[in-house]
């Protein structure tokens, strides 16, 4: 299914978005050293609550995972770059940890992810595979223009994570969202040009380039959710949900205070 929203409803998704920017910035702020996974999935669990929001992932359970995952945000530490169960972890100084937070409010959802390094310690490689996501992620962002083709964002994405030499996994990339988390046109994060369905204002798209330093091969964790990267190398995603306008991309999911 592929929805496209008139003007009452893309106002709700830009409230739901913006409380998923808000909820990650702030949960980015809480996550320090000695922090536990559980406590930032309590902490999650809270904030959507107060805020009159319904969590997409406490029932979610789709084919690929064990039952329903039962927890309110994904937690990545490391190796793990999708799907992340929270589980009994302390982060240490130097983790490399991603959010994934997917929200509904107002009869329509928005996801969105970070990936951030704990503490002081600022690993190079580390570093520079969350940068190279985000700068994917601003890629595919800029090639999403009524008129556009998917194949357009995918290849705008590929040529970011390709050049700076990280292997692409097609299995999992970005996808429709409106009423529900995961709809149609899947956006996989390598493409061509020109193909695939052509971006239509009201669409909304969440992107997410994600890598793992030196495999495209995933294995699932003993959680039946966690997926990590067959090497036990590090990974790291980045994540906006859009929304296609007649003037481009809206990116909605943005914390206030990067807002201009």
């Amino acid at each position: 299914m592929i929805e496209i929203l008139n003007s009452a409803r893309l106002e709700r998704a830009r409230d739901t978005g913006a409380l998923v920017g808000n909820i990650l910035h702030t949960l980015k702020q809480r996550s320090t050293v000695g922090t536990n996974l559980l406590d930032i999935d309590q902490w999650a669990k809270e904030m959507i609550t107060e805020a009159g929001a319904q969590s997409c992932y406490v029932d979610y359970a789709p084919s690929f995972g064990r039952g329903p995952f039962g927890h309110y945000i994904c937690t990545a530490v490391n190796d793990g770059v999708l799907h992340g169960r929270p589980h009994n972890y302390t982060l240490a100084d130097g983790d490399l940890l991603t959010l994934d937070l997917a929200v509904a409010r107002g009869g329509v959802a928005a996801d969105a992810a970070i990936s951030f390094l704990v503490g002081k310690a600022r690993p190079a490689e580390s570093v520079a595979m969350i940068e190279t996501t985000e700068r994917a992620l601003a890629a595919g962002i800029a090639a999403a223009k009524p008129g556009a083709r998917i194949g357009d964002l995918s290849h705008a994405i590929g040529t970011v994570l390709g050049k700076a030499g990280y292997p692409i996994n097609t299995e999992f990339g970005g996808h429709g969202i409106g009423s529900t988390m995961h709809q149609d046109p899947h956006v996989a994060n390598t493409g061509r040009p020109g193909r695939g369905y052509k971006l239509r204002p009201g669409l909304l798209l969440a992107l997410e380039p994600w890598v793992m330093a030196d495999t495209a091969t995933l294995v699932t964790d003993a959680d039946g959710w966690t997926l990590r990267s067959a090497t036990g190398c590090r990974t790291a995603h980045s994540e906006h949900t859009i929304a296609i306008t007649d003037n481009g991309a809206e990116v909605l999911t943005l914390p206030t205070q990067a807002r201009s």
